[in-house]
């Protein structure tokens, strides 16, 4: 049998890590998790300090808001293993209620968003059969966050290219403050995650008849509300599960049989959240 390859985007800490560390306890010894991230000092850290057992865990250096550092990566795994089975898009910029987001939407949009769509173009075309890509995402990835004007905007594409253009328009409208006025969200996350969704949507339209009868899932997921230092700056979550806690349902969704009607959603704990709002009863 071919081993399995699984790849975890920003993987040194959180979620990403928790992910890594699930993926190798799941896969055999003989199978490969790649955990990557922009430092390699915290990369190399992080592969130590996971405990052994299970797949072979190897750190690669990726930063997706460099275009040229994903299709390398994705052309090195493609020429040593011939394609992947499991890649995980967790790279996240993150933000506190102190940040401007004028001054931190370039970066921001370029982690989080074409970084998105950076790793859905380089990736999906290296996936095997029965193979995963899931776009690390939220809750509030949906049209019901976003004021109603602005729906077509993330509906109506059909490409990545398409989504993108949304995604920079958005961007140029928080930078050079016109945002609000155009009826934007002032929390930055809200589009970027519809963003993000959308991106999986627009290629999932794409590749979907192809993708079922090769068993392949592609899917945005949403974790769950997280006890971690980020979002606590935001809210309580004292009570909320760890990043260990949560990853279970994103491995569980990685390692189940594919339910197509998790096909080009967003997912979570195993059920399919509305992309738009219900129409309202009269």
């Amino acid at each position: 049998m071919t081993s399995k390859i699984a790849l975890v985007t920003g993987a040194t800490q959180g979620l990403g890590l928790a992910l890594v560390e699930g993926l190798a306890q799941r896969l055999t010894p003989a199978d490969t998790v790649y955990l990557t991230g922009r430092d390699i000092d915290r990369v190399n850290q992080a592969v130590a300090a996971l405990p052994g057992g299970g797949a072979r865990v190897r750190g690669e250096i990726l930063d997706v808001a460099r275009p040229e550092a994903v299709d390398r990566l994705a052309a090195q795994l493609a020429d040593r293993h011939g394609g992947v089975d499991i890649v995980f898009n967790n790279a996240v910029m993150r933000v506190g209620p102190d940040d401007d987001p004028r001054a931190i939407v370039h970066a921001y949009t370029e982690v989080n968003n074409f970084g998105t769509t950076r790793v859905l173009r380089a990736f999906a075309p290296l996936l095997r059969d029965d193979g995963r890509l899931i776009v690390v995402a939220s809750a509030l990835g949906t049209l019901h966050h976003l004021a109603p004007v602005l729906h077509d905007r993330f509906a109506r594409p059909r490409t990545l290219a398409e989504v993108d253009e949304q995604v920079a328009a958005w961007r140029d409208a928080v930078a050079d403050g016109s945002a609000r006025a155009g009826a934007w969200p002032g929390f930055v996350n809200i589009p970027s995650k519809i963003g993000q969704v959308a991106a999986v949507r627009a290629l999932a339209h794409q590749r979907r008849e192809q993708d079922l009868g090769r068993g392949i899932l592609l899917a945005a997921v949403c974790p769950g509300m997280m006890n971690t230092p980020t979002s606590a700056l935001w809210w309580d979550v004292s009570d909320a599960p760890t990043p260990a806690q949560a990853a279970g349902a994103l491995l569980d969704l990685a390692f189940d049989p594919a339910d197509p009607e998790h096909y080009g959603q967003l997912v979570r704990y195993g059920e399919v959240l509305p992309w738009t709002p219900e129409p309202t009863a009269v």
